[in-house]
């Protein structure tokens, strides 16, 4: 079965991609249009079965280039996967004139939280004893919000910026709250998570 990536590379060997597509094709259901492979894959995503979400979307991008929430969802269940590499270069290839459309927008914003997240991971214990010694450390708490949205800790993460917000709303700019409409891009604007923060962020604001 070829990558993922090859799938993307010319010159690829066109005969095994079909046969791959036809196999996934079938499992669909029929000559399932990208639409109804999109379906599925955000499923298997949402299940935890990144691979098999990847090459649904793959087989979307395949059946119908002009779908953002094909190339989103691939970046998507790449970096799930934990190849941050292969989801940067899908996303080089998806085609100028959806580059800002809200799927591949939040797809971008996820891989360079995972990119971030995967750098703040190594501190995280270190951030931890800075906030112990001084809850006043808002570094250390940015920093820390991003290794625990890379964890998946995402309530966790958003408290952490939340708890910025309370202490000093302007600290560094506004950083805190950028940050965190950062995550809401990523996570999705209707997802669960994204909602029960905006609201706390509201009260916050709005108080």
């Amino acid at each position: 079965m070829p990558s993922i990536h090859s799938l993307f590379t010319p010159g690829s060997d066109q005969s095994e991609v079909k046969r791959f597509f036809d196999a996934l094709l079938k499992l669909a259901g029929s000559a399932a249009p990208a639409v109804e492979l999109i379906t599925q894959a955000k499923t298997l995503l949402e299940e935890g079965q990144a691979e098999q979400a990847a090459q649904l979307f793959a087989a979307a991008v395949q059946e119908d280039r002009e779908k953002p929430e094909a190339w989103g969802g691939l970046i998507r269940a790449l970096l799930a996967m934990g190849d941050e590499e292969q989801a940067n270069d899908i996303l080089a290839e998806v085609p100028a004139a959806m580059a800002d459309h809200a799927e591949i927008a939040g797809a971008k914003a996820a891989l360079a939280l995972a990119v971030e997240g995967r750098k703040a991971q190594g501190a995280r214990i270190g951030l931890e004893a800075r906030l112990a010694a001084d809850p006043a450390d808002y570094e250390a708490r940015y920093e820390l919000a991003t290794a625990l949205n890379a964890s998946g800790e995402r309530e966790a993460a958003a408290e952490a910026l939340l708890e910025i917000i309370r202490r000093k709303r302007d600290w560094n700019e506004d950083a805190a709250r950028l940050q965190l409409l950062k995550f809401f891009e990523a996570w999705g604007f209707d997802d669960a998570d994204t909602m029960a923060a905006r609201r706390k962020l509201s009260a916050i604001l709005f108080k």
